[in-house]
């Protein structure tokens, strides 16, 4: 035991450029990959976090005295720079015990499928890190590994049965069958979407709202280009920060470099977990032969239909003016507003396209992102500084819109944190009322229906 706890040790130690390529290369020979393939996937993995770990330093360097200084002149306090996704799963996949979490929420999903008690059968491997960093951060605060172990196994358990719920939206409205999309970034919204789209629809005037996404693509386009985006706004904090024009230009430029690369950086993640996701679904599908199954595909798959991408262009400015008037809020959006197609993908399949209530449950979910990720902003700097990202001299803390800003993401980090004893029972109760309903309610309602229709 003492060997195999200092052979850990010794990776640790070595940090998760290191780290990563061996977890990965165990992981992809465990699902049948010769030692080559495995060991190629594990090596991208590094040098993508190596890139975005350069990224993520320089973009800290650039807006981070930007930042501070917009906040002494205008007396905004927004000290929590958005750093987006990809840098929040480096941070994950690079914590010593990623690999546990990892396998821990691989078997839950094989035990839920054996137990029928799920369809999903979730092969984006990649983004288990959604469910993974909830563990990280529990782990981090309680220093008890079998809190975060559980963390990530209810974030597991409860994101396949957001998968089986909402299955149905994902074939109906994006006309893909046979698929589920087991994506927490996509998913959370719907915690919040469907109460409050089940509001709205008891208003007429949203109800019955004609305004379309065509009426309002005309007004889009080139703002919605993540590089202007990113220029725009780096000369407007510059602007505010009240730096002389060239400090501005030059701030517009860096913003404009840190959102066209750090996507290429994550694209090496994904590249990474690519044979790893194919020898996975290959794997699973040989165990699980004649079963109804979903495919968990990741949301990507639908973030490009046209009502999506517009809701998007809207929400992002949005979010941008939402975070500056908001009570409580710390949370500067950036590197993120790229990926607000992922946040309102869902919200656009339950509405039907219906623009109005688009926007205001967008809103909703904007807030509950800014508040959530506020609230645990320190607790992810940290976690940023202990696996050696250099954050700089400044004094700006980092958060994203993923990780525990997400709703059901911060409720299971804030079970398992703030008095477990009371908070876990809670949340469980809560789900398993919620599993009753979707399970079971609709089901008996659905029957019921039929034979109404059947007898008239």
């Amino acid at each position: 035991m003492s060997v195999v706890m200092s052979v850990f040790q010794f990776f640790i130690d070595a940090g998760p450029t290191v780290m990563l390529p061996v977890i990965i290369t165990v992981i992809g020979m465990i699902f049948g990959l010769k030692i080559n393939r495995a060991f190629k996937s594990g090596l991208t993995l590094g040098i993508g976090f190596a890139g975005i770990k350069l990224i993520l330093d320089y973009m800290t360097t650039n807006v981070g005295p930007a930042a501070k200084a917009m906040v002494e002149r205008t007396g905004v306090s927004l000290d929590a720079l958005d750093v987006g996704w990809g840098s929040i799963a480096a941070i994950t996949w690079a914590s010593p015990i990623i690999a546990i979490l990892i396998f821990s929420i691989l078997l839950v999903n094989i035990i839920l499928l054996v137990l029928k008690m799920t369809h999903t059968l979730d092969v984006d491997i990649w983004n288990y890190h959604h469910m993974a960093i909830v563990g990280v951060m529990v782990y981090f605060v309680t220093k008890n590994i079998f809190l975060g172990v559980g963390a990530s196994i209810i974030m597991a358990v409860i994101t396949f049965k957001l998968s089986d719920w909402s299955q149905p939206l994902v074939e109906d409205f994006f006309g893909i069958p046979g698929v589920s999309l087991p994506t927490v970034s996509a998913l959370s919204s719907l915690v919040i979407a469907w109460p409050l789209n089940w509001l709205l629809d008891k208003i007429p005037f949203f109800r019955n709202s004609k305004f379309t996404i065509k009426d309002a693509q005309k007004y889009l386009g080139f703002f919605g280009d993540s590089m202007i985006m990113g220029g725009v706004i780096g000369i407007a904090i510059g602007a505010l920060a009240g730096f002389d024009i060239k400090e501005v230009l030059k701030l517009g430029v860096s913003m404009s470099a840190v959102l066209v690369l750090i996507p290429k950086m994550t694209s090496l993640f994904m590249e990474g977990l690519m044979p790893i996701s194919d020898a996975a679904q290959k794997w699973s599908q040989e165990k699980f032969k004649g079963r109804k199954l979903f495919i968990g595909l990741d949301a990507a798959v639908v973030v490009g239909n046209p009502d999506v991408i517009t809701t998007a262009l809207i929400i992002i400015p949005l979010t941008i003016a939402t975070a500056l008037v908001l009570p409580g809020n710390r949370v500067l959006p950036f590197a993120d507003l790229a990926v607000v197609p992922f946040r309102v993908a869902m919200v656009v399949a339950l509405t039907r396209g219906n623009l109005l209530k688009n926007i205001v449950i967008g809103l909703a979910v904007t807030a509950s992102l800014l508040w959530c990720g506020t609230a645990t902003a320190p607790v992810l700097t940290a976690i940023a500084k202990e696996v050696g990202i250099n954050l700089g001299a400044s004094s700006m803390l980092i958060s994203s819109f993923a990780a525990t800003a997400m709703i059901q993401s911060y409720l299971v980090f804030l079970a398992f944190t703030y008095k477990p004893l009371i908070s876990i029972p809670i949340l469980l109760v809560v789900f398993a009322a919620s599993w009753y309903y979707f399970d079971f309610y609709k089901k008996v309602n659905h029957e019921i229906e039929e034979q109404n229709q059947s007898a008239n």
